[in-house]
Parts: C-alpha cells; sequence; structure tokens
C-alpha cells in the first residue's frame, strides 16, 4: 500500500498554494470530463456531472451500470478527470483509483442513498425522491468514487 499522496505535476514540483488552487477547481462547478481506458489503451471520454468532496478528496459521480466508462473502470480502475473555467484559462485534471459502488438494488440500500446525496449536492432537493429512488434501480445506476492522488494543471491568476 502507498503512502499519502503528494500533489505533484508529473513535470514539475509544485508548491502547496498552487495544489490546494487546483484542487479548488474541482469544487468551483459540478461538469467536467471522465476520462477511462479502453482495452486498446486509448482513452474515452464523457461528459458527467460530478462533486468534490474535499474533506475526503474525492469526487463523486453518477453512472448507470451498462455504460462503457463503467466496463473500463471495472476492467482497470485508473481514471483522470478534467474540469477547466469558462474562459478555459485554468484547468485542472486529477488523477486517481476509481472505487465503484454497487448497482443500486432496491430504493432504499446503501448505493440509493449515497446517490441521494450526490444528487442533493448538485441539485438540491428533488420534487418526487420516492420517484428518483426507483428510478435509481430501474436505471441500474452506481456511484464513482474517485479518489484523487495527483492533480496537475494551471490555476486561477
Amino acid at each position: 500500500m502507498r503512502g499519502p499522496s503528494r500533489w505533484v505535476d508529473p513535470d514539475m514540483t509544485q508548491d502547496a498554494t498552487r495544489d490546494d488552487a487546483l484542487l479548488k477547481l474541482l469544487g468551483e462547478g459540478n461538469g467536467g470530463v471522465l476520462v477511462t481506458l479502453k482495452k486498446d489503451g486509448r482513452p474515452q471520454l464523457s461528459n458527467v456531472t460530478h462533486v468534490y468532496y474535499s474533506d475526503e478528496r474525492t469526487i463523486r459521480v453518477s453512472l448507470t451500470d451498462d455504460r462503457a466508462k463503467t466496463r473500463n473502470l471495472r476492467r482497470d480502475p485508473r481514471a483522470s478527470y478534467h474540469v477547466t473555467t469558462a474562459d478555459r484559462w485554468a484547468y485542472a485534471v486529477a488523477e486517481g483509483t476509481a472505487d465503484l459502488s454497487p448497482v443500486a438494488r432496491d430504493p432504499h440500500d446503501e448505493t440509493v442513498e449515497e446517490l441521494v446525496r450526490l444528487y442533493r449536492d448538485v441539485s438540491g432537493e428533488h420534487p418526487d425522491w420516492d420517484d428518483y429512488r426507483a428510478a435509481m434501480v430501474r436505471d441500474r445506476r452506481l456511484v464513482l468514487r474517485l479518489r484523487v492522488e495527483r492533480a496537475y494543471g494551471v490555476p486561477r491568476r
């Protein structure tokens, strides 16, 4: 098992202030690009909605069981996540190892509870939680937890 991660760009050493600024970008919005690896090693990119939990250094994303990104992560849990500012000047790429929850099987199982938390943190309250919970099971949803091991990019000026 590896020790605590250092937030280091592979091409240059970063200081703590720069690291904090890059990680802050993850929490400023809720949209980004998830990068997983196909069987042939080439990247597969997906626009997704996320929440970054800074206290855990974890990005969470709601996925469906039948998508390429989910299959890719089951085969190879290495992933990257890209966010950028509206002016596209500042950006951060977070690298980590994916942890996938079980697929939702019951409207009140742990996976659905985590999906409810994720929804609330992105959008607030849902108008019909019973309908939402049933949809999570019907859609075979699960949660990607990407624990950030490294980050690089260009922070805001």
